[in-house]
């Protein structure tokens, strides 16, 4: 397990698109298998195909890779994407600590954000914790939305 206060986040470059491809592949894995929706090429290509460094940024933990976060502006709304941790660095607190962060901005500027989450991933409960309601939901994802906290 990392220990929460051992990590930092730093602006994503093109050059790590392909450690966060792999990172997808790692944790989205049990879910898209279970859904029936797991292909080795694809889940890689997507994040490749979705990737934006301007508004990506890695995690470290420990001085290591260690998980990646978007928040990419759209409308009326800010999107949550790509917010994947490795396994040795999940449990310890710094996905809640990293999405409390980008929740507090979004809420100074009074702006919602939007994500979706595979059916049945254990992320979902980390979003409701954090004020995210289920908007719509297909055979694959679920919607959510948070408006802004005062």
């Amino acid at each position: 397990m990392v220990i929460t206060a051992d990590w930092t986040i730093r602006p994503a470059s093109e050059a790590d698109v392909e450690a966060v491809a792999e990172l997808r592949a790692v944790v989205l894995r049990d879910d898209l298998e279970r859904l029936g929706r797991y292909d080795e090429r694809r889940v890689r290509q997507r994040l490749r195909d979705g990737f934006d460094a301007a508004h990506t940024r890695v995690i470290e933990a420990g001085g290591a890779f260690a998980g990646c976060v978007a928040l990419r502006p759209a409308g009326d709304a800010h999107w949550l994407e790509h917010f994947y941790l490795a396994p040795h660095a999940q449990g310890g607190g710094i996905g809640t600590a990293v999405l409390r962060e980008l929740l507090e901005r979004c809420d100074r500027d009074g702006v919602a954000v939007r994500l979706n989450v595979l059916r049945g991933s254990a992320a979902r409960r980390l979003y409701e914790r954090h004020g995210f309601l289920a908007e719509t939901e297909d055979p694959v994802d679920v919607f959510m939305v948070r408006p802004p906290s005062p």
